[in-house]
């Protein structure tokens, strides 16, 4: 690992790891990163965001498939922050999803906090625990797998 504890980097720092670009930029500031174990990670969640014209007219809540998203770049923030430099140039494609738990709902004006542990890599796979918290209760958790792969050119 090439870097030490990091905290708060922003919208700019983040555009440099991941590809994902408005409206699918699910993550607005890291607030910590310990490179090879952990990544905390925001999300503020406003009634402007697209998908809520859709879910649900009159009543808006966050998709459960989006707060699962927004876990997956999360695991793709912390292997890009755990890498040496010349890993940086891959694309970290998200290949599975376990054990997905929704315990709330997300709704405007939301604060989602999205917590990432490292739990082990076998084989190239990167294997973690995410949890989403609104006003620190649970409102989603999963285990995600993560590959690093070679970016088309």
């Amino acid at each position: 690992m090439s870097e030490q504890h990091t905290t708060d980097f922003d919208i700019h720092r983040i555009m440099e790891f991941l590809p994902h670009r408005y409206p699918f930029l699910m993550i607005d500031r890291v607030i910590a990163c310990s490179p090879g174990a952990s990544l905390t990670a925001l999300k503020n969640v406003s009634i402007n965001e697209p998908f809520f014209q859709g879910h649900f007219p009159g009543q808006p809540i966050m998709p459960g498939v989006l707060v699962i998203e927004a876990l997956a770049q999360a695991t793709g923030l912390l292997s890009f922050c755990s890498m040496e430099p010349q890993g940086r140039d891959k694309l970290y494609m998200l290949v599975g999803i376990d054990k997905a738990r929704f315990r709330g709902q997300v709704v405007p004006g939301d604060q989602l906090v999205l917590t990432v542990n490292l739990k082990r890599t076998v084989r190239g796979i990167w294997m973690y625990e995410g949890k989403a918290t609104v006003n620190d209760s649970v409102v989603a958790e999963a285990e995600l797998m993560c590959s690093a792969q070679d970016k088309k050119k």
